[in-house]
């Protein structure tokens, strides 16, 4: 691993056409915007990106083009959302050779809940399997992780060097945090992001830095320094963004806040909806109230 992957990572949108396929010529377009608005890393194929979609051979291929736009100036993480350790090490295996910092995973996602030892023994073995650093995405509702077994994950398999912490819970990140001082443990909080920060959270990985990173930015930037007058003010007018994208059709909301910042348009996958006019509109009013949606465009690439 390169870099250490520390504070805001926007969790990419994938850029589908309507018909469905990705247009990989649209990656480059959104890894310069994310590095231009001070971003200091990028995850691809998350939940944002409805990695759930892909199947191995896209998977690999998003990948490579994102690496290849971020071109080292950011790392790169790479999202696993599978139902079986066998394919979470397949896809591990096909970008570990790739300048990769580390595969964020899911515990699995479908109806059958593995119990704790299972548990600690899918995330060892894809591990031992790929070698790569792994970030464990805490999000399945079903099969959600106690701060107390993803620190014994943590402490049993040395290559699990932190979670994403996701859901609304901000006392089960604030008990993470105290459990596991020395381990990377990111925010999904994504309407909390200011106390997440102020009780030390190591970075963010959220769709709500997806849809504002300047803003995003702005608001760890502040936290860091300590102005809090300042982080409060940015709190209050993401929170205003996000309860207007946080939905069942969450990524193609976010891809609509990209849209009316100047990323080009694109499509969500089959089934999900997209953006409907009710919840354009108020995106499009979140941001005006951040000045993102006049001010904050696309720069063409050089």
């Amino acid at each position: 691993m390169q870099m250490r992957p520390i504070g805001v990572i926007p969790p990419m949108t994938t850029p589908f056409r309507k018909d469905g396929e990705i247009d990989f010529k649209q990656v480059a377009a959104q890894v310069d915007w994310l590095i231009g608005a001070g971003s200091h890393g990028m995850a691809a194929g998350g939940s944002t990106g409805e990695g759930h979609t892909l199947d191995h051979e896209e998977y690999r291929d998003l990948m490579a083009a994102t690496v290849e736009a971020a071109k080292g100036r950011a790392p790169v993480i790479a999202g696993i959302i599978v139902d079986s350790t066998r394919d979470a090490i397949r896809r591990g295996k096909l970008v570990r050779d790739m300048d990769v910092a580390a595969l964020q995973v899911t515990p699995v996602h479908y109806l059958f809940k593995p119990d704790e030892q299972a548990m600690v023994d899918h995330f060892r073995r894809i591990a031992d399997e790929t070698g790569m650093p792994i970030i464990i995405y805490n999000v399945v509702p079903w099969s959600y992780l106690s701060p107390a077994l993803l620190t014994r994950i943590m402490n049993e398999v040395p290559l699990v060097i932190g979670v994403k912490q996701s859901a609304g819970d901000l006392k089960l990140f604030a008990d993470l945090m105290m459990m596991a001082p020395d381990r990377l443990i990111y925010s999904a909080v994504d309407a909390l992001m200011y106390p997440s920060y102020a009780l030390g959270a190591h970075g963010s990985i959220a769709a709500i830095l997806s849809a504002a990173p300047h803003a995003s930015v702005e608001l760890w930037d502040a936290v860091k320094a300590g102005d809090h007058v300042r982080a409060l003010n940015l709190h209050k007018k993401l929170l205003t963004l996000w309860n207007a994208v946080v939905s069942d059709n969450l990524p193609a909301c976010t891809r609509y806040a990209q849209s009316l910042q100047g990323l080009p348009k694109t499509f969500s996958r089959a089934p999900m909806p997209e953006a409907s006019p009710v919840q354009q509109a108020a995106i499009k009013q979140a941001l005006d109230g951040l000045g993102a949606s006049a001010g904050q465009r696309v720069e063409a690439a050089e």
